[in-house]
């Protein structure tokens, strides 16, 4: 059975960003914590899945930033996503790792973040050098943690061998 768009748009995973606040001010409330990573995802694979669960493990609850089409196409180039931002949103909320996804258009998520407040951010340590909203969660009294990379995972990697044929 293939999706309709209606079916996609009904996921309860992907959320606004004044939704999300407010699952975030729901979970809270039950004293539980939120985590958030955010990324294009354009093609997921072992990398991403160790990723997200990594960044899951950090609380109760992880939301994903989830960069539009328009944002990866500034970011990675005309050719890309592969993937429509609507699928990407579906995988992601598909996986057991991710609890919620809220799509952006920024090239990074500041903006999203200081609307979200998440307690945990968590990046790549290949972005350690910049992590997008460091500042504003740490201020308010959240943490950022860097995770380990899986060595020869990237979606870019990947498209290169099926071009390459």
């Amino acid at each position: 059975m293939i999706a309709s768009e209606a079916h996609i748009q009904l996921l309860p995973r992907i959320l606004t960003p004044k939704v999300m606040r407010a699952e975030r001010d729901r979970l809270h409330a039950e004293g539980k914590s939120l985590v958030f990573t955010n990324g294009c995802f354009d093609i997921l694979h072992r990398g991403h899945a160790d990723y997200l669960t990594f960044a899951r493990s950090h609380g109760d609850a992880l939301v994903v930033g989830l960069n539009s089409d328009q944002s990866v196409r500034r970011l990675k180039g005309a050719t890309r996503p592969i993937n429509h931002e609507q699928d990407r949103a579906y995988v992601l909320g598909s996986l057991r790792a991710v609890d919620f996804v809220v799509i952006f258009d920024e090239d990074e998520p500041r903006d999203l973040i200081s609307q979200i407040l998440p307690d945990v951010l968590v990046k790549g340590k290949d972005w350690a050098h910049f992590v997008s909203g460091r500042d504003i969660v740490e201020a308010h009294g959240g943490r950022v943690v860097l995770a380990e990379m899986v060595e020869g995972r990237s979606t870019t990697a990947t498209i290169e061998k099926m071009r390459a044929g």
